[in-house]
């Protein structure tokens, strides 16, 4: 704990308590208010930053994780991140598998944490031996005196979102919150925030977002896991190829998809319209309320909170990159940045 308002011990008490803020620029033609939850301002820039802290903490309670214990996770970069920086503060050995679908800048991040990172292939079965799944649990098996986290079947995921993000914003909207939207990967964010606000306020509409190329809607609306809507898609921390048990898919009340493409063109606006830098995720997250809103989902007097994930410092080969947009097929004129070089004479 700090000992005064302005000193703090270690990182790990910066984490949480992050900001809601207004977006008008781009809600302006809107009918609804719109805040984003920006996790980018916990310390490791992401909200995983909040199961990171509390998995482990849980984990030494129930005294399964010991002093020079190794932590073991499968992650698509940012629980890693979480993971290696509450490693170091702590004390643990910290080994991850991380999908080769995680940008350079997350890999490299990880590595600069002390972590020890296996680069697995993204686009094969969740059983498939090279799988980050699979990788993660073979490690476990050999690593004595390791704990594997399992984010995707981990009820402590939910646990750490309901005890601290669903609080946060129902206090931070004085429990006038009418809708949440919210990216779904392990699920563990939107299921454990929205439980804890359906339990203040069952009105609330929770709305998932989901790539194209995931199985997550369908199962949601059908309770069948179908491997035909299976295929590669380019958003990190978005969708999934199996059903996580982290996931509460009761707490849902639908689930839309949204494009590779359009989701990287929404994070750039809302860093050139919004001043503010997040990720792919959080353009994914803002370009299901855009669809929403042309759907007529929203009212005038509702409150909208969507939850931005974490920071575009993470996506700079990525999205942010003309060159990664170019290769995508992904580049305009309306979003290309124009760099021009000024020679100073002497």
């Amino acid at each position: 704990m700090s000992i005064n308002n302005n000193v703090f011990d270690n990182v790990l008490d910066l984490i949480g308590n992050t900001p809601l803020i207004r977006l008008s620029s781009m809600t302006s033609d809107f009918k609804g208010d719109y805040l984003a939850k920006v996790e980018a301002f916990n310390p490791g820039h992401s909200t995983k930053d909040r199961i990171a802290l509390y998995i482990i903490e849980e984990a030494e309670r129930r005294g399964i994780l010991k002093p020079g214990d190794t932590i073991i996770e499968t992650t698509s970069g940012n629980t890693g991140f979480s993971l290696a920086m509450v490693s170091v503060i702590k004390g643990y050995e910290c080994i991850l598998a991380v999908s080769s679908k995680s940008s350079p800048d997350k890999i490299d991040m990880l590595r600069s944490m002390g972590a020890k990172v296996y680069v697995c292939p993204a686009h094969v079965a969740a059983d498939d031996p090279r799988s980050y799944y699979e990788v993660a649990k073979s490690l476990h098996q050999e690593i004595k005196d390791s704990v594997y986290i399992n984010q995707y079947f981990n009820e402590l995921n939910i646990e750490a979102h309901y005890k601290t993000t669903g609080p946060e914003i129902w206090n931070q909207t004085e429990g006038r919150i009418t809708h949440l939207v919210a990216c779904s990967g392990t699920g563990g964010t939107i299921s454990g925030t929205a439980r804890f606000l359906k339990e203040q306020n069952p009105d609330v509409k929770i709305i998932g977002v989901d790539a194209y190329g995931s199985v997550l809607k369908k199962y949601h609306e059908t309770k069948e896991f179908d491997e035909k809507e299976i295929y590669p898609y380019r958003i990190e921390g978005l969708g999934k190829n199996l059903i996580p048990t982290a996931t509460d898919f009761d707490q849902i009340d639908k689930f839309i998809k949204v494009t590779d493409e359009e989701s990287a063109h929404t994070a750039r606006d809302i860093a050139k319209q919004e001043g503010l830098f997040v990720g792919y995720t959080s353009g994914a997250a803002f370009q299901a309320v855009k669809q929403l809103n042309e759907q007529g989902e929203f009212n005038t007097d509702d409150v909208i909170v969507i939850l931005f994930p974490d920071h575009g410092s993470r996506y700079m080969s990525k999205i942010f990159s003309d060159k990664w947009m170019e290769e995508q097929g992904f580049f305009d004129s309306i979003n290309k940045v124009t760099v021009k070089t000024v020679q100073y004479i002497k």
